[in-house]
Parts: C-alpha cells; structure tokens; sequence
C-alpha cells in the first residue's frame, strides 16, 4: 500500500494543468500532507497548485462518439473534484463528475446521503454515444472527511468502470500534433495544454470575485472558460465552456451562434453566491482557424462594462 500511495503522489506532482488568464502555468506544488491522505482515499491521482487539489477522475472507460466522429476523453470526459482551505480551517469541495444515464441517480443518492450537495446536473452535448451527463458536487469540512463522503461516489463510476467492456478505444480521428496550437493560441490570445490528441485552452475570471465560506473560487475551482480541440486543421472538432456573469450571456450567444457554433447547454455550476455566474456549453465542427475565432468573439466579450441589450 506504501508504494502505491507513493506513487500516487509523485503522479500528483508530475501531473499538470492549465491556469487561467493567458498565465503562465504554475508548476505543481508539493502536496501538503492531509491533501495526501485524500488521493490515498480516493486512490486517485491529481495536483496541488494556487492553494488548490484538484483530483483527477477521467472516464477512460467510455468509449464516446459525436455524431458518429470519436471523441478522446480529455475533449470533455475528465471529472475532478477540487479542494481549497475556507475560514476557520475548514475545505470547501468542489467538483463535477462525468456519468453515464443509468449512474446518474445511484452516484446522486451517494453524494446526498453522505452530507454532500449536488449543485447542477446537465449535458455537454448533443448527438453524443452514449449519452453523458455532468454533476456538479458540493462541500465542506475537513479534507479527511470530504474524502470520507465523497469515496461512496466515485468508487460507484469506478465500479462502473471495471464492468464496462474491455474494448480497444476506437481509433482517433488524428493523432497528437496535427493541429497547429500555436495559431489557435495566438488566434484566442491565450495559451493552452496538449493532451494527447487534444489541445485544450482554460482562462480564468480573475475579475470575478466569488467566495465560499472565504476561499477563493478560482479557475482551478471550476470558475474558468475554456476551448477543446481535436482533429486536423482542416477538420477540426471544438468543445468548450464560458463563464459568464448574467449581462454576458445575450452578446456571448450572439458571438457564437453568429459563427456557427451550436449552444448545448446554459446552467450554473454553483448555488448560493454572489455574483451569480452562468455556465455556456458549445460545440463546433469546421476549420480550427475558424473554430477559434468563434471561440475568441465570445471571449472578447467577458469583463465588459453591462450594456442595455440590442
């Protein structure tokens, strides 16, 4: 068990993930010792940055397609639970969990019946097989017992997990660097991650002040946008999320729906705070440069002063 655990943890160390804002990303942090105690509990793997654990709990197991096309699991089918230190030394929990139809109400009875919040439950996409359908979670206490409360969850999707048929992944439309990341970059005017065949940008809403219980809701807590992208440049795929606060979300629809990508879902991901943040799903297929630019009308809008609606 030793050698496990420790091997979790240099996984935590060694595992990246992309920071908000056009940043530059933060080298993961050593894993504070009762953060340790949680990916022991969890037996999973994730990293320590900006005062934040976020826990890794990808579905590698689904084998998902979009309109008949495969999508590769770091296109929109990694979970993650996050915690950061509130007042009074006690964590809060955040976190959203990828599930099949027939695990949503099993996982939500899990959450709920050991003191946990379910916050939102929603889908990602259409035309997507198997269906996938996304739960955000909620909590607070202390680290040991968040992990205590949340284990009965994610041990059922782990579950779920081994019964599903060891079936090789469908061949991915393309491989690892066939897109041109550094012109989506430059097109959206913010840097991103390669991870495997996915090139995927996240930027924060540092202009957003939300707190819970005192701990700073930051990108690596959930509060971010962000842009996935698979395929070549030619024949390219783009999954992504805005966060909006409420005068944002007409011109963002505008924006995107003027460029061609379809709108999938609008929803929170948070109960009970101020200001009150609306999270936009989109989905585009097309030319990367193009996708891109779709992606950057709807940015450019975030942070502006309210105007009355046209």
């Amino acid at each position: 068990m030793t050698f496990v655990f420790m091997r979790t943890v240099m996984a935590a160390l060694l595992c990246g993930a992309v920071v908000g804002a056009g940043a530059t990303p933060a080298s993961a942090q050593e894993v504070p010792a009762e953060y340790q105690g949680v990916l022991k509990t969890l037996v999973k793997g994730g990293d320590y940055k900006e005062g934040v654990l976020k826990v890794n709990i990808p579905r590698n197991d689904l084998r998902v397609s979009i309109s008949g096309r495969p999508a590769p699991t770091p296109f929109g089918f990694g979970g993650w639970i996050a915690l950061t230190k509130g007042e009074g030394g006690h964590e809060v929990m955040m976190g959203d969990l990828v599930l099949t139809e027939d695990e949503v109400n099993p996982v939500m009875s899990a959450i709920l019946n050991n003191g946990l919040e379910v916050t939102a439950l929603h889908n990602h996409f259409f035309w997507e097989q198997p269906r996938i359908f996304y739960m955000h979670v909620h909590g607070t206490g202390s680290a040991a017992e968040l992990a205590r409360r949340v284990k009965p969850a994610i041990d059922l999707i782990d579950q779920a997990a081994k019964r599903a048929p060891q079936s090789p992944a469908p061949a991915a439309s393309t491989a690892a660097g066939t897109l041109d990341s550094a012109a989506l970059a430059k097109i959206i005017g913010h840097q991103g991650e390669q991870s495997g065949p996915v090139y995927k940008i996240t930027i924060g809403r540092p202009d957003i002040n939300v707190r819970e219980h005192g701990a700073a809701i930051n990108a690596r807590m959930g509060l971010n946008t962000w842009a996935a992208f698979a395929g070549t440049d030619s024949d390219s795929m783009v999954a992504g999320d805005v966060a909006m606060l409420e005068h944002e979300v007409t011109p963002v629809l505008k924006a995107l729906r003027a460029n061609g990508l379809n709108v999938v879902a609008i929803h929170h991901h948070m109960t009970d705070v101020k200001p009150v943040v609306i999270f936009l799903h989109y989905y585009g297929t097309g030319s990367a440069a193009k996708l891109a630019q779709g992606v950057r009308a709807a940015v450019d809008l975030l942070g502006k002063t309210p105007t009355s609606h046209q």
